[in-house]
């Protein structure tokens, strides 16, 4: 039996180009290597070179050069910036950078570049205190929140950060972008444009034992867990990006008791249903500043099981709704910005879930949004 003819059949071969002008027309870009590396706090590491006529800033890395790895040369320009000998441990990010784009310094005779982002880890104290710079390439380094990290890189850079940073926080898979762009699905942390702020009071250490009576509990937030163990985070839009926040809020006239409050506030921002709640301890708040210079009060942190998720909704405080999303209580920690005290309270949360409600420990996951429709609970 005859085979049939492809019509791939009737073309005719190309003739085979001389190497040495094959090789010059293969597409041809620069190769930049850089790395995410954040405190304790979750603040990122940004570094400020000497060179730069527009007095931007820049994450650590440099320039592949010839014959060199990507990752290897993200090690050797730690090394060479910082003076940390750093281990990487995930690629988070890989950009290619058009030779038009308009970030792109008038005269660079750059062909385009393809920069690959990679996860350097988490410093302690010791290890940022160990940083000595170069000081004729880099003048000076510091660990910036996101939002502020943005307005000090080149807008391109800034897009890249934020995208490698978010990979990092939300566990999903390495981010792959075109002059700042995902060219695939945007993960939900871009989506909404989430920030991590560092916020100095809300990581004070957390007090076990019940709250004095001379002492008012002015908040009630807690973590609130779904059956399969991850937690419910709210994040509230704004100008400058939408920072992330456990469902609760401010006591008010009306709220007999704290769990009322978490009730109410819970139903509003998030259109969650809870049962169970359980203190977990409070956290001092010295000057009550935030509600005018109150004085000494107690934050009080609970955890409770949701039972419901609605439809969104408008959140009557403000007006708007708020992102929901489904995180680890480690990845919540995270983007809570509470440092090493919200890692030990994350941690003590999901003790108590497992121990009261037998819920599991909540794996590895990529960070999921809640469908506007709402969920169905198992």
């Amino acid at each position: 039996m005859t085979s049939p003819v492809s019509p791939s059949d009737h073309v005719t071969p190309r003739t085979a180009l001389p190497a040495a002008q094959y090789a010059a027309s293969r597409h041809a870009a620069w190769l930049g290597a850089a790395a995410i590396i954040t405190d304790e706090v979750g603040r990122v590491l940004l570094v400020h070179p000497t060179y730069r006529k527009d007095d931007s800033w820049l994450l650590p890395g440099g320039v592949v050069e010839p014959g060199e790895h990507p990752h290897i040369t993200c090690r050797r320009e730690i090394t060479e910036e910082l003076g940390l000998d750093l281990p990487l441990s995930a690629v988070l990010a890989v950009h290619s950078f058009s030779p038009h784009h308009p970030d792109l310094q008038p005269g660079t005779p750059c062909p385009g570049e393809v920069r690959f982002v990679f996860d350097g880890g988490t410093l302690t104290p010791d290890q940022a205190e160990a940083i000595r710079l170069p000081h004729e390439e880099l003048s000076e380094y510091a660990f910036l929140e996101s939002r502020d990290a943005v307005q000090r890189l080149r807008p391109v850079d800034g897009q890249i950060m934020l995208a490698a940073y978010r990979a990092r926080l939300g566990n999903t898979a390495t981010a792959h972008l075109a002059d700042g762009r995902h060219i695939l699905d945007v993960p939900a942390l871009d989506r909404h444009d989430v920030h991590v702020r560092y916020r100095p009071l809300w990581d004070s250490p957390l007090n076990r034992g019940p709250v004095p009576g001379q002492l008012p509990m002015q908040q009630a937030w807690a973590w609130c867990f779904v059956p399969d163990g991850r937690v419910v985070l709210v994040a509230d839009p704004g100008p400058r990006g939408a920072l992330p926040m456990l469902p609760g809020g401010t006591m008010e006239s009306t709220d007999a008791t704290p769990e009322d409050t978490l009730h109410r506030e819970a139903a509003e921002e998030a259109q969650l249903t809870l049962a169970d709640p359980v203190r977990l301890g409070w956290v001092l708040d010295e000057t009550g500043e935030v509600y005018g210079g109150v004085g000494p009060n107690a934050r009080l942190r609970l955890a409770a099981r949701v039972t419901a998720i609605g439809p969104a909704a408008v959140d009557p405080a403000t007006g708007h709704p708020f992102a929901r999303l489904l995180t680890t209580p480690t990845q919540a920690a995270a983007l809570l910005g509470w440092g090493p005290p919200g890692t030990r309270q994350a941690q003590l949360a999901g003790e108590t879930a497992r121990d009261r409600w037998g819920l599991p420990t909540a794996r590895a996951a990529s960070i999921e949004e809640i469908p506007a429709e709402g969920m169905r609970l198992s």
